[in-house]
């Protein structure tokens, strides 16, 4: 069962495992005072969204997480769905804020979220500043070093939900990139850097504010490790500058600035309790203004938006578990590149209606010539038994993979149906997927007992079904929120008929 979520439009596959990068902030980064520096050591990437060499996304060993936020979307009035929630991370150089971010990310579990850097917003130096420079005279730790009325329009921009252009910072050559990065609003919005809390205004965008505390001998071996290895620098300019700006500047204008954070961090990323509560508190604030499929306030056109994203991140995830053979492409500069390819006779998409009918875009989006059938299947009023309505499924189904597609299913009554209905039509049983958007346990332990080789995919499981044998605590009936059919009585009862 897989993991979901969404952002920056990408087609990564959810449930994909890959260790989340971090930077010389690491715990164990003060093991040593100098790693071995050369000319073969590759420098240190960066992992904010605005990063050209990196793409905008984290993926862990639940999910992915898609840093670079999410297109705008309105309600049906045009206006912002819902304000995002602003986290400001300060601290000294080197002290660990983009690993304590990433991890503050990885724990919040959210779709979209943009992880936004003070370091893109160095002003452009004149001529004279820039061979101050090169020879480690300018102070790039004073406030004045830095473009805060753009970084002010900026966050307010993300925190509204509009897209923003920003600027690509290249420390090898103390300059701006002529390219610009696009991001767009998001859930929550990290912004870190040294002087995260050292402008008034900026301050009033932040709805909460965190200080990461780390001894100073340890920002400094962490500085001469990155400045060395990452951006090109010697031994005797990284101390030069260290010496005469880097730590006056903290002394004048980042420790001070503790006082305004809401929570301190001491020990950086290895704080992990300090962590832990920051996350829950984040979590609280979300829900408090947070509009989801499960919101039984969320209006039909954001219903049908996050129902339409989590579909197809299923749809994407399912497909990637099709057998694959190896194929050898050339690309258009003459190169061999292996790829794969699908390796079977055909996918066939079969809805139970009429909830999994909504699903059929999203797959007919990532699979091309996808063939269609439907089920529908309806329950017995009176026996509370699952009855077999009408059937339509396309020609030698028996030779395809089946997608089978229902929105919800809570006792697994109806799936098991459909299933023995595509075995009866002699679909192997270990070609048939069972989709849905929200399950009970249940219902996925009826379906893989009595079908152990069907592969069931979903997004979320919930532990249990009410005496009317409705998902709980429930997305509410999904086609009914999802057509704008539904009445009144369906809020208090949570979930489809039985059956469903």
């Amino acid at each position: 069962m897989a993991a979901t979520d969404p952002g920056e439009e990408q087609s990564a596959t959810e449930g994909a495992e890959i260790r989340v990068g971090t930077d010389c902030s690491s715990a164990d980064s003060n093991d040593r005072l100098l790693p071995g520096i050369g000319p073969k050591q590759a420098p240190r990437k960066r992992t904010t969204s605005q990063c050209k060499s990196e793409p905008p996304l984290l993926r862990t060993s639940k999910r992915t997480i898609y840093t670079a936020g999410r297109p705008p979307w309105y309600n049906e009035h045009g206006t912002q769905s819902k304000e995002a929630f602003v986290i400001g991370l300060g601290g000294g150089s080197a002290s660990g804020k983009t690993t304590v971010a990433r991890m503050i990310i990885e724990a919040l579990d959210v779709p979209w979220v943009v992880l936004l850097s003070l370091d893109s917003f160095y002003k452009v130096l004149t001529q004279e500043q820039q061979q101050q420079a090169a020879r480690n005279d300018f102070n790039f730790d004073h406030p004045d070093a830095f473009d805060f009325d753009l970084i002010i329009s900026t966050l307010k921009k993300l925190k509204q939900g509009k897209s923003v252009k920003i600027p690509v910072y290249d420390f090898s050559s103390h300059s701006r990139k002529k390219e610009w990065k696009t991001v767009y609003g998001a859930n929550v919005i990290i912004f870190e850097g040294i002087m995260a809390f050292a402008d008034p205004e900026l301050l009033k965008l932040l709805d909460m504010k965190i200080f990461v505390e780390m001894d100073s001998d340890i920002r400094l071996v962490r500085r001469l490790r990155r400045d060395i290895s990452e951006r090109g620098r010697d031994l005797e300019g990284v101390i030069k500058q260290y010496n005469k700006f880097v730590k006056p500047a903290f002394d004048q204008y980042i420790q001070p600035t503790m006082r305004v954070a809401d929570i301190v961090v001491p020990r950086g990323n290895g704080n992990t309790v300090a962590i832990h509560l920051i996350v829950q508190h984040v979590h609280s604030q979300l829900e408090e203004r947070e509009l989801s499929v499960r919101n039984r306030e969320t209006s039909r056109d954001e219903f049908i938006f996050y129902s339409k994203r989590l579909m197809r991140l299923l749809i994407e995830h399912a497909l990637s578990l099709l057998p694959f053979r190896s194929c050898i492409v050339q690309t258009p500069q003459g190169q061999d590149y292996e790829g794969r390819l699908y390796h079977g006779k055909r996918i066939t998409g079969v809805s139970i209606l009429r909830a999994g009918e909504t699903m059929e875009p999203a797959l007919r989006a990532v699979c091309k010539d996808v063939r269609i059938g439907t089920i529908l299947i309806q329950t017995n009023p009176n026996t509370g038994e699952p009855e077999l309505h009408y059937l339509r499924l396309p020609k030698d189904i028996s030779e395809d993979h089946v997608i089978l597609m229902d929105c919800t299913v809570s006792t697994g009554a109806a799936a098991m149906m459909a299933v023995r209905v595509l075995l009866d039509h002699d679909v192997p049983e270990d070609k048939i997927f069972l989709l849905s958007l929200l399950m009970a346990e249940m219902g996925v332990h009826s379906v893989a007992y009595a079908f152990p080789q069907v592969k069931i995919i979903t997004t979320a499981v919930d532990k249990k079904v009410n005496d009317l044998f409705r998902i709980i605590p429930g997305i509410g009936n999904f086609g009914d929120r999802y057509f704008g059919t539904d009445a009144a009585v369906y809020w208090s009862d949570e979930e489809d008929p039985p059956g469903s």
